[in-house]
């Protein structure tokens, strides 16, 4: 952002100059890559663009094969040509032939549902010939791309035919990636968690939960402990509030028949935005590691209280849109969309106010929403400092609200401000807030890793830093069981906001009762 009341922040000359020849330098180990739903759109937009990108750095290493499986029959040429046309469409990086080539020679494709043992013990069959032809050593990597009723049919479909097992003594890896959503509700995750522990130890199962891969998540570990003057101030003494929106100026699309079975509080709040505020509110871990960082994590859900019917009627509001306007553009109210239920009780629209029940953050209360058809598409963290106690300048010469304010942008325009008062030149004392402002484009003049090219890249590895344990899934679902359970037992007042609206009047009430206000994005 530049322009008038802003300062560009860059990474300095040195940075520039070798931005273009930085890269990762963890490649991952040989092994044998499995995807169930191998011809679904999560396969085709994310995973194989983000296999390919690996890939094209010399990260994915040439002994490694893939293996997609699905119940469409379909030859190897049309899956990798399908394949190649999302890696076109959707990677970060151009088709480079050379790179294609070798790259398009490890994909095999296996037609079988996944209820079939016969079409498992051929995926065992292919595995074990990749491993004796290319020398993956043998490690596995399962990736579940499928509707979720599957996850645990598959599980124990490869449990069944040996392919779970490792080698201590060798170091021979087998490991499952679980797409969300982990479950519909506590109940639901916690027999999935069984039957998933039936076949694998926890240590091998990696759930994954996308906005953990994103940089500019990661990059508030690095912005809180990497840098000595955020930390004094990182607690409720100067702290005021944190909001964080998770905004959409999309409405369902064709995810109609999916979206009305799960809803913002399911599809966003009760993992992407817990994750979020988790990390934001957590204690530095003694080391970065993956088992230090995520008992920080788990600490600050534990000190969340969970939501009952007295906390739900005061702290949480929903929300369904209606028909409205958006660019310029009427749409359609979500009732009315394809594949939703014209009397859905979905809610599209979620707010709430969480406080953390710790040292740190008593009394500071964490603001969260998000919503479909708002005004614009946004994800940011928020920190809102306390006023100055005292300003010994004139009333007339201080902007009005204007406490100092760090922005942590996710997504797009992705990067930090911080907002702080200056004087404005000229003879007399005038305040007006201006901002420093960084960028990741103008900073490192690089793109970042794609989020699911990052987690694979973890997963094969071994690195479960970025991925949710069981028992963050587990407490995350504790404290929003209340709050499924009181709004499940009775309709919304649905439709309460407008498509191109900012939601319903209640999450503005829910500010204004603290004496506080959302952002306008």
């Amino acid at each position: 952002m530049t322009g008038a009341g802003t300062t560009a922040v860059t990474g300095g000359t040195a940075a520039m100059e070798s931005a273009a020849d930085v890269r990762l330098t963890r490649a991952a180990p040989p092994a044998v890559i499995v995807i169930f739903g191998a011809t679904g759109d999560l396969t085709q937009r994310k995973l194989v663009p983000g296999l390919y990108n690996l890939a094209t750095q010399q990260l994915l290493p040439p002994e490694t094969a893939i293996i997609g499986v699905a119940r469409r029959d379909i030859s190897d040429d049309d899956f990798r040509a399908h394949l190649r046309a999302g890696v076109e469409a959707h990677g970060r990086f151009p088709i480079d032939e050379d790179v294609w080539e070798g790259f398009a020679g490890r994909l095999r494709y296996l037609s079988a549902p996944f209820d079939d043992r016969h079409g498992f013990e051929r995926l065992r069959e292919m595995i074990e010939e990749e491993d004796a032809q290319r020398g993956t050593r043998g490690n596995r990597l399962f990736y579940l791309a499928t509707s979720p009723e599957f996850f645990p049919v598959i599980a124990e479909s490869i449990g069944a035919v040996g392919l779970a097992e490792e080698g201590d003594d060798t170091g021979r890896f087998a490991r499952l990636v679980v797409e969300k959503p982990f479950g519909h509700d506590l109940a639901s995750a916690r027999a999935l968690n069984t039957r998933l522990g039936a076949v694998f130890r926890e240590r091998q199962v990696y759930r994954i939960d996308h906005y953990l891969g994103k940089e500019t998540v990661q990059n508030l570990l690095v912005l809180r402990f990497g840098n000595a003057i955020f930390e004094p101030i990182w607690n409720r003494r100067y702290v005021d509030h944190v909001q964080i929106t998770v905004s959409e100026e999309l409405g369902v699309g064709t995810r109609g028949g999916y979206y009305d079975t799960s809803g913002a509080l399911l599809d966003i709040v009760q993992n992407h935005m817990l994750q979020v505020l988790s990390i934001v509110a957590m204690e530095p871990p003694a080391r970065f590691e993956s088992r230090d960082v995520r008992d920080e994590k788990v600490k600050v859900l534990r000190a969340i209280p969970a939501f009952d019917a007295a906390s739900v009627a005061r702290d949480a509001v929903r929300g369904q849109y209606g028909p409205g306007w958006i660019a310029g553009d009427r749409v359609p109210g979500y009732r009315e969309e394809k594949g939703v239920d014209p009397g859905s009780n979905t809610d599209t629209f979620v707010a709430m106010r969480v406080m953390i029940d710790n040292w740190r953050w008593s009394g500071t209360p964490f603001y969260l929403r998000t919503g479909k058809r708002l005004p614009r598409r946004a994800t940011e963290v928020a920190i809102q400092f306390k006023q100055a106690p005292h300003l010994p300048f004139a009333t007339s010469a201080v902007e009005s609200g204007a406490p100092n304010l760090l922005i942590l942008r996710i997504q797009p325009d992705e990067g930090a401000s911080l907002r702080f008062l200056a004087k404005v030149p000229g003879p007399q004392i005038d305040l007006r807030v201006v901002s420093m402002d960084f960028t990741y484009g103008n900073s490192f003049l690089r793109s970042s890793p794609e989020a699911y090219e990052r987690l694979l890249l973890d997963a094969l590895l071994g690195d479960s830093t970025l991925f949710a344990r069981w028992d963050e899934v587990e407490r995350a679902w504790e404290i929003m069981q209340g709050l499924i359970d009181e709004w499940s037992s009775r309709p919304g007042p649905y439709p309460n906001y407008e498509a191109g609206s900012w939601g319903p009047a209640e999450a503005d009430e829910l500010m204004s009762r603290d004496d506080r206000g959302w952002r306008r994005l």
